[in-house]
């Protein structure tokens, strides 16, 4: 068995407890969005609402897929104007208030000279970026290790697509089999497996009462262990590593 040399963490709601913010200023521009098109919508959008169908996908993501839902018109051009302001807006979001997952930075430190790190997400790199900034993780990660399927690709795409993975372990020189990826979401889960790398499915940020449906969502998707906290994460590592998953 291959050796674990990295480890390939998501972002947001993995390492930074970014979704509710970020999902709130997705749901105030996509509000304005649908009102400026005329697109018939009997309630407005709210963050919650937006999590529980999208986490893990990115902006552009969301949009051409209520662009189809709503059947409304939007140009190459217009995409792109949103696709930025998005990030304008969920940036100026974080900025006031995001926090590290707990746990997570102790695991980060204590295991920053065994592991190559990177960071392999969504989100527009900016975000990203901006992210571990906030919160004092890009100590943790050198920023050409940092991989955004918004930005980073000759195409954008959105996990569950394995596109940014592939990318990621091409820029780091890696096999699959040296890999290990840290998820909370359906397509993030899938988007490492379908990549053939293992996964960490990570449920500490969903409410109590939906933890367990989001164990066995994520071990549908092909993570070969669950944590519910942080200070589990060794744990799961060393059962991959003893080819026990």
């Amino acid at each position: 068995m291959a050796k674990i040399t990295t480890l390939l963490f998501d972002c947001d709601n993995t390492l930074v407890l970014s979704e509710e913010l970020a999902f709130e200023g997705c749901a105030d521009l996509l509000n304005q969005i649908l009102e400026l098109k005329g697109a018939p919508h009997p309630e407005p959008l709210t963050g919650s609402q937006l999590i529980v169908e999208f986490v893990g996908q990115n902006f552009r993501g969301m949009l051409l897929t209520l662009k189809q839902r709503y059947g409304f018109e939007l140009t190459d051009d217009e995409l792109e104007t949103y696709v930025s302001r998005e990030e304008d807006v969920v940036i100026g979001k974080l900025k006031e208030g995001l926090r590290p997952c707990p746990g997570v930075d102790d695991v980060l430190e204590k295991l920053k000279d065994k592991y190559q790190y990177a960071v392999v997400s969504s989100s527009a790199l900016r975000r990203v970026q901006a992210s571990i900034e906030k919160v004092g993780q890009d100590k943790y990660f050198d920023k050409d290790k940092v991989y955004s399927a918004a930005t980073s690709l000759p195409k954008p795409t959105s996990k569950p697509d394995p596109a940014i993975y592939l990318w990621a372990m091409e820029k780091l020189g890696k096999k699959a089999e040296e890999c290990v990826a840290v998820e909370d979401s359906k397509s993030g889960t899938l988007s490492a497996t379908r990549a053939g790398i293992k996964v960490v499915g990570y449920v500490g940020p969903y409410e109590d009462d939906k933890q367990a449906e989001m164990e066995k969502v994520l071990s549908e998707a092909g993570a070969v262990v669950i944590m519910r906290d942080w200070s589990e994460f060794e744990g799961c590592l060393a059962k991959i590593e003893a080819g026990e998953v």
